[in-house]
């Protein structure tokens, strides 16, 4: 068969046919931003897995992850300064009402639905030595204990609890401790370093950090919750509660560990386009189970028939549209 060029191409040379469909392949592509955690920790690890995921089912979409900090977060997708990110639960709740710590309600947050990842409160306590309860470690004298940044939900719980039991970062330092604030990877480094005789850190199990101090050579242990003090903070700060399984990490355990828990919201601005919510969506409701278990171990227990539930903000249109279409939502 003859072959035929066109005159259009005649016009414009060979070079010019063949760079046309490249140039119209890059003003259809789409990138978007998804403010996750702090480089190293949970967040960051599943955010940019499910970036890789949804560009390998929707060759148009690419989401660019960065660093973030679970209470920024909320008003950081609020402002637009980036069209996704994680939340808290608990946290995206009282941004969206405007109560402590937010001054203002955050009224352009959409959800693509929660239960990604139902993350534990860790304390982690020396073993060779110093007290053994979370009360009597964390009113001691000259308490040395790391956590993460103050932009972090880590950082703030720590508060609350340390105001439960009647302390603060401030009495701390008066009373000769040392209350260090820095990345996981930082964090980590201070306590295996001896910098630190304690470690507090909200991560979803199992933890990578939590993992190789267990294997390190600093004898460690996980230290339970108290019962007084789950019930404050699920009565006064809506959060839940757990029970980590011994095997979880058996070289700080040796027990079941009831703690404190908090689970993981999808955050969306609301002009997140509806499509882009409805395939980003569809496209982790095709793959639960074993593929976001690879991501991260986490994310084994999402559920999309009460994913979609979560109250704290309404959710985006184009989520509503994929769990409808996936049956895991009543049709409107």
């Amino acid at each position: 068969m003859a072959l035929r060029i066109s005159r259009r191409a005649a016009l414009f040379g060979t070079a010019g046919a063949l760079a046309a469909p490249v140039i119209s392949v890059a003003q259809a592509q789409q990138t978007f931003e998804w403010v996750a955690g702090s480089v190293g920790g949970g967040w960051y690890t599943m955010a940019a897995g499910l970036s890789s995921l949804i560009a390998e089912e929707n060759q148009d979409l690419r989401i660019r992850v960065v660093p973030g900090g679970g209470l920024a977060n909320s008003t950081r997708v609020n402002n637009n300064q980036s069209a996704m990110g994680w939340g808290i639960d608990t946290f995206t709740a009282a941004a969206a009402r405007g109560e402590d710590p937010y001054s203002a309600k955050h009224e352009n947050l959409r959800s693509l639905g929660t239960g990604y990842s139902p993350t534990e409160h860790n304390l982690v306590r020396r073993a060779d030595g110093g007290p053994e309860g979370m009360r009597e470690i964390l009113t001691q004298r000259g308490l040395r204990i790391a956590c993460p940044q103050r932009s972090s939900t880590d950082e703030m719980t720590l508060q609350r609890i340390l105001r439960f039991f009647g302390t603060s970062p401030d009495q701390i330092r008066a009373n000769g401790g040392r209350y260090l604030n820095g990345s996981y990877a930082d964090i980590a480094a201070a306590y295996a370093d001896g910098q630190v005789d304690y470690l507090y850190a909200a991560l979803a199990k199992p933890a990578a950090i939590l993992t190789e101090i267990g294997q390190g050579r600093r004898p460690s242990r996980l230290v339970g919750f108290p019962d007084d003090l789950r019930r404050h903070l699920i009565e006064t700060h809506a959060y839940a509660e757990g029970r980590l399984p011994a095997a979880t990490y058996p070289s700080l355990q040796n027990a079941d560990l009831m703690v404190t828990t908090m689970d993981s919201v999808i955050l969306a601005h609301h002009t997140l386009p509806d499509d882009v919510a409805y395939r980003i969506t569809r496209t982790l409701i095709r793959n639960r189970g074993q593929r976001l278990v690879n991501i991260h171990a986490s994310m084994g227990a999402w559920d999309p028939a009460t994913s979609w539930r979560y109250a704290g903000v309404p959710l985006h249109p184009g989520a509503q549209r994929a769990f409808r279409e996936a049956g895991a939502m009543p049709a409107a």
